[in-house]
């Protein structure tokens, strides 16, 4: 009887066994968006961009996701166990620092990835139905899902007036002949893309909370490799594909991790179709 008293008690110790906790710590972006490397003042028509257009910001929007670790071994670790999908905007401080719950695992790592915007395949309408996030809806009839980004704001045109922007970014629209109209769409161009973060690479201790100052320069949006002229585009981008990809191919260098400038272009997604980009 004893016996069989002991066989029980063994079994019973086994199955609450415990497994041994993996080493890992926590990590947190603190966002901070920039304009010549001084924080964003908006609605302050002081900014000059590289073609010589006089503006101001008035909104700052976007998403960025898959935010993928690179570990010194090879491995990787993708956050998305709790959320996978992270909304910023300028005006809503809580937004500006996103604490990830999902655990890193403790060691070195060389890199730091995400993707500007949402994939093709999470990129699906009517997935947020509350604010801030349902106001990001992109139009169903020019590819729906949701902006990648929206910076608002105002420019001095050639003849000195004010004239509004919305510089919008998400999925672009191929129509044949020289039309906007939306019948004669015939093909979506998917426009986010994949940064690899310079000067990321850092060693995680168990236990250990590291924060990240990840800044966006707003004015390379404007600048590298091309430059933007808002007399050229105009106000909207958001049905011309080749501003669009001015705009995407811009972005390589808009962010950086404490004041370290030019991110790494690392790949571009569904790029089937690349237009003359320059100024006529």
């Amino acid at each position: 009887m004893l016996i069989i008293i002991t066989g029980i008690l063994l079994s019973c110790n086994k199955k609450t066994e415990e497994p041994a906790a993996v080493p890992s710590g926590k990590v947190i972006f603190s966002i901070q968006h920039m304009v010549n490397g001084t924080p964003l003042h908006e609605n302050d028509l002081s900014y000059t961009n590289e073609a010589g257009n006089q503006y101001l910001i008035s909104d700052v929007k976007y998403f960025i996701s898959d935010i993928t670790f690179y570990k010194h071994d090879g491995s990787t670790t993708l956050i998305h166990q709790w959320k996978d999908i992270f909304y910023i905007e300028e005006d809503i401080p809580a937004t500006k620092t996103i604490q990830f719950f999902d655990p890193l695992p403790a060691g070195a790592y060389d890199s730091i990835n995400f993707i500007f915007g949402i994939s093709e395949s999470k990129n699906k309408s009517f997935m947020f139905v509350n604010p801030p996030e349902v106001n990001m809806a992109w139009p169903e009839v020019l590819g729906g899902g949701y902006h990648y980004m929206m910076i608002d704001g105002k420019w001095k045109d050639t003849a000195g007036i004010t004239q509004p922007f919305n510089f919008h970014l998400g999925i672009g629209q191929l129509y044949h002949g020289n039309t906007s109209n939306t019948d004669s769409i015939y093909a979506f161009v998917q426009n986010y893309f994949t940064l690899s973060l310079p000067a990321s690479a850092f060693t995680i201790q168990d236990g250990e909370t590291k924060t990240f100052n990840l800044q966006m320069n707003i004015e390379s949006w404007f600048k590298t490799p091309h430059i933007f002229d808002f007399n050229h585009w105009g106000g909207a981008i958001m049905q011309n594909q080749n501003a669009m990809q001015m705009v995407k191919e811009n972005g390589w260098d808009v962010f950086s991790i404490s004041g370290k400038k030019h991110c790494r272009l690392v790949k571009v997604i569904n790029d089937s179709k690349r237009e003359v980009l320059s100024r006529q």
